[in-house]
């Protein structure tokens, strides 16, 4: 508001004082409550656990668990040591240490009131052993699982460097199918560090590959596998087809 006082005009404020006062008063709470934000923030843990009155106690196993057993979640939980209550404990944890056991692909932890956990698991599913002691996924993944939980599936061998594993594993595949369709079994094939392939028969006999293409080699065999003469009381130990005509047949004793 301007009052003009002879020729010089004057601003006057009004309630300047009680603007400042007010201002003082909610920078005051605003810092009042940030630090009561933070006071709780720092000890959020401490005062979920002040609510819990008994550890996480049971669980209940979940999933299409083909080889985890009760006992297998057991175990990993009691390797954690005493858990917390409902409010204070973390699912992180618990669901690291589950995904810790090799065939598990993965695992989702809920918590239940008041005191359970739902554990629900993904296993990797095995197509093939692979190098004798291990296992490996249609995608190629390789894990370990005890054998005796297979409960006797009728897998294939194969192996090679673990990051040859899917390449393995696509060329079995189309081996298999063309065998399969000229009345042929193959149990097994394989591919060693410097690129070469071995297939392995159903009656043990050895295919020898060598690196580079092979389906031309396959075919090959094919044609002169019914002219293998066997003497007598001997068997096709492998038939070396790293040639560019013909085979070299090796004879073992029955």
């Amino acid at each position: 508001m301007n009052i003009l006082k002879g020729n010089t005009p004057q601003n006057i404020r009004f309630g300047e004082k009680k603007s400042k006062y007010y201002f003082h008063i909610r920078a005051f709470f605003a810092l009042l409550g940030a630090l009561l934000v933070f006071s709780v923030y720092i000890n959020w843990q401490t005062l979920l656990e002040k609510m819990d009155d008994k550890p996480m106690g049971a669980f209940a196993l979940m999933g299409q668990k083909t080889f985890t057993t009760d006992a297998d979640i057991k175990e990993s939980l009691l390797k954690m040591g005493s858990l917390k209550g409902f409010w204070g404990q973390d699912v992180e944890p618990i669901q690291a240490q589950i995904e810790a056991l090799p065939w598990v692909k993965n695992a989702v932890v809920r918590k239940i009131w008041p005191n359970r956990l739902s554990i629900w698991v993904t296993e990797y599913q095995p197509v093939a052993f692979w190098n004798h002691n291990q296992l490996v996924t249609q995608d190629g993944v390789v894990f370990q699982l005890p054998f005796e939980r297979l409960n006797k599936q009728t897998l294939p061998y194969l192996g090679g460097p673990d990051y040859q594993s899917l390449k393995v594993l696509e060329a079995w595949n189309q081996i298999y199918a063309d065998f399969k369709a000229k009345n042929l079994m193959a149990k097994g094939m394989t591919i060693d560090e410097r690129g070469a392939w071995q297939v392995t028969l159903d009656n043990d006999i050895v295919l020898r590959l060598g690196r580079g293409e092979w389906k031309s080699k396959l075919e090959r065999f094919v044609t002169i596998y019914p002219q293998i003469d066997v003497p007598e009381n001997k068997k096709i130990d492998y038939v070396d087809l790293r040639y560019t005509a013909g085979a070299a047949v090796g004879m073992a004793d029955k």
